[in-house]
């Protein structure tokens, strides 16, 4: 009688787990950023290893930033793909190797740092960039 108990309770504790992670996935689906369609007018701003900062205006129907980056005339970027998008660790020839020195580039929108990678940050009419070369103090 006692496994019956067990074993019901573990079925209704799984019941609700998944129901509790189907209602999440909805709530984030509905209120996640969502991608702007249309022409936009954006700045990139690209501070370097160096300090130096180069500035990219353009109009743009990107929706997601890389997409814009590539648009970017004179901007050069590469990295490595993953199921998560691009990891970039080279920006106009500066790379940052956060194994050799805790070197990464920090992406900004708006002076905010950016909730998602390159690959699905939104791109919206008014937009300032910032992709700044940073080195981890704590390295």
């Amino acid at each position: 009688m006692q496994s019956k108990k067990s074993n019901k309770k573990v079925i209704i504790g799984a019941v609700v787990l998944v129901a509790v992670i189907a209602v999440l996935a909805i709530v984030y689906a509905m209120f996640r950023e969502k991608p702007v369609e249309g022409s936009k007018a954006i700045t990139i701003e690209v501070t370097g290893k160096a300090g130096d900062t180069k500035e990219y205006q353009l109009k743009t129907d990107a929706e997601y930033l890389r997409q814009a980056m590539e648009e970017a005339d004179g901007l050069t970027f590469s990295g490595t793909e993953s199921e998560y998008g691009m990891m970039v660790d080279t920006v106009n020839g500066d790379v940052a190797d956060y194994n050799a020195d805790g070197a990464y580039w920090g992406f900004y929108v708006n002076g905010e740092y950016c909730n998602y990678g390159i690959d699905t940050q939104p791109v919206e009419d008014g937009d300032v960039f910032g992709i700044v070369y940073t080195v981890d103090s704590a390295q």
